[in-house]
């Protein structure tokens, strides 16, 4: 079974569109996978079971990179080709079944959205696959067994990016003597170019229970050492998406960005946004997402420490 997925070029809604491809993999007899998509998400499909090629589209001037793609896999017969982009790709190519995805700004979630494509009653949720040799690495990071709350405080722009001192408040409430994690070390996740943004919140911490991870781990480690930990907060983000993927308890933090969509899927996650909603944020004079400081700040850390609480008693019920 030939399978050419053509999925996002940003590594969070990459990791939205797991499920489906989890699904075609788990539903068809000896799967071959084709994975096209940007150069950055490319290693989240590093470990997918039956994986042939892995295509960075790189884009190019007037859609050059979909004539490149095309290019690339024209020559052969597909069984099923993806299309999660809306492009012309599915229709160009030879193939016996085309899933496409058009666009929808309505309010559903990306995951349901592409899940219809699924064709099942519940649509299938994200997953990661992760290598031994991944999850070797991510065991030497802390001791085997011990609570560690882990956090992302960076995201892809800094509107969404909740305030550092609160991040490190929050990190200890939750890892205090009457927290949810009394005495947990904090595990701190992020790219290499997030390491400025992430620093404020490195030094806030403890040093004997910090973990500091910012730029060091490919993705799929990080995955791995997620799966690892007993709990996530963090900002709307690509690691959010994948804590939730890996099944760890996640609270995901919104302000300037529609939890309605892109909330972390499952039933192990929370959502806490800011008192302000997403209208009345992205609708203020002036409002540039390339120029805005953060848009957090209506976001306390006790409303972020009740949500944490919360699901935490609702995973112990699980």
């Amino acid at each position: 079974m030939r399978i050419l997925f053509i999925t996002s070029t940003r590594i969070g809604d990459a990791v939205l569109s797991s499920g489906l491809l989890s699904h075609l993999i788990e539903t068809s007899d000896n799967p071959e996978v084709t994975i096209a998509c940007g150069a950055e998400a490319a290693p989240l499909f590093e470990a997918v079971p039956g994986l042939v090629e892995i295509i960075p589209i790189i884009k190019k001037k007037r859609g050059g990179h979909w004539l490149a793609l095309w290019g690339q896999c024209a020559g052969r017969r597909w069984d099923v080709v993806v299309d999660l982009r809306a492009s012309a790709i599915a229709w160009l190519l030879l193939a016996r079944r085309r899933l496409v995805l058009r666009p929808d700004d309505g309010p559903v979630h990306r995951v349901e959205a592409i899940g219809r494509l699924a064709g099942t009653a519940t649509p299938p949720a994200p997953q990661m696959w992760t290598t031994p040799e991944h999850d070797v690495a991510a065991a030497k990071l802390w001791v085997d067994g011990a609570a560690v709350l882990a956090l992302a405080p960076t995201a892809n722009w800094r509107g969404k990016q909740w305030q550092a001192e609160r991040f490190a408040e929050l990190a200890l409430a939750l890892t205090g003597a009457d927290g949810i994690l009394p005495g947990a070390a904090i595990a701190i996740f992020g790219a290499p170019a997030e390491r400025s943004a992430a620093e404020p919140v490195i030094a806030a911490l403890p040093a004997d229970r910090r973990i500091d991870l910012v730029g060091k781990l490919d993705l799929l480690t990080a995955c791995a050492a997620l799966r690892r930990a007993a709990f996530f907060v963090g900002n709307d983000s690509a690691l959010m998406h994948m804590a939730a993927a890996v099944g760890v308890p996640t609270l995901g933090l919104f302000g300037p960005s529609r939890e309605a969509h892109y909330a972390p899927y499952g039933p192990r996650c929370e959502v806490q946004r800011t008192a302000q909603s997403y209208d009345t944020l992205i609708g203020a004079p002036g409002y540039d997402h390339r120029t805005t400081d953060s848009l957090m700040d209506s976001l306390s850390v006790e409303m972020a420490e009740a949500a944490a609480r919360k699901l935490w008693a609702q995973c112990e019920d699980l």
